[in-house]
């Protein structure tokens, strides 16, 4: 019987990417969003299956819709191996123009939704003795960015701490949580949060490379780090940023 995801965040974007490609790799997909009517949608534009895909509304910033979720997932397949925590606010407010409420949305939703994914799925997971947590953080949470705002890259920052923390938590029970930390990746999100020729200048002049990222390679790399090969890999952040960020 094929493995069970559920990717938060999903209705478009990288999170629809994601939970593409996980179709693709034969994972059966809850594809959720804070709206549930565009996680409908994503699930008909993905393929309409329902015997392989699962809309669900979940609002990362709220423990008890996890709850929710999960139950939703475990009443339909009565399994899930895999979550992706994808969901976030992503803002580019100058440092400082950001006002209090601005700062809390941001933290409150990215953060939030890292700390009850894994506690929510993860603590699932570690009951079967087995599962795979994959956070999607951002080059932003290492470097402070290069066009975002200081609270979504502070968020990040935290999110890939908080993958340190469940990874040890969570890896004597079968169960590896790691992140992914892209840079600019050619979305239509980030083509409308970025004014066209500041674009163009963050391409020409900081990212080594030379082109922005491609969404299906990190949706490819979430797969990867899905897999059951995988099961030494964990507490890591696999860097997809075209040169900018190296270690």
């Amino acid at each position: 019987m094929s493995e069970v995801a559920i990717v938060t965040g999903a209705s478009q974007g990288l999170g629809r990417a994601i939970a593409a490609a996980l179709l693709g790799a034969g994972y059966r997909v809850a594809v959720t969003d804070r709206d549930l009517g565009l996680a409908e949608d994503a699930a008909q534009a993905l393929g309409g299956d329902a015997d392989r895909l699962l809309p669900l509304a979940l609002d990362v910033a709220d423990k008890a819709a996890f709850e929710a979720a999960r139950d939703a997932v475990l009443a339909r397949w009565g399994r899930l191996e895999v979550a992706v925590g994808n969901a976030a606010v992503t803002l580019t407010t100058p440092v400082m123009r950001i006002t209090p409420e601005e700062f809390d949305l941001v933290i409150r939703v990215n953060l939030r939704g890292c700390l009850f994914g894994g506690q929510v799925f993860g603590a699932h997971m570690a009951r079967a003795g087995y599962g795979r947590l994959i956070n999607i953080a951002s080059l932003a949470g290492q470097n402070g960015g290069t066009a975002s705002g200081a609270h979504y890259a502070a968020s990040k920052a935290g999110i890939l701490n908080m993958t340190k923390v469940f990874a040890r938590e969570l890896a004597p029970s079968g169960v590896t949580v790691n992140a992914i930390a892209p840079g600019p990746l050619d979305l239509p999100s980030v083509r409308a949060a970025v004014p066209p020729e500041r674009l163009q200048t963050l391409v020409d002049t900081l990212i080594p490379v030379r082109q922005l990222g491609d969404a299906d390679f990190v949706a490819a790399t979430v797969v990867h780090l899905a897999s059951r090969a995988a099961g030494f890999v964990t507490g890591a952040a696999w860097d997809i940023n075209g040169g900018v960020f190296m270690r």
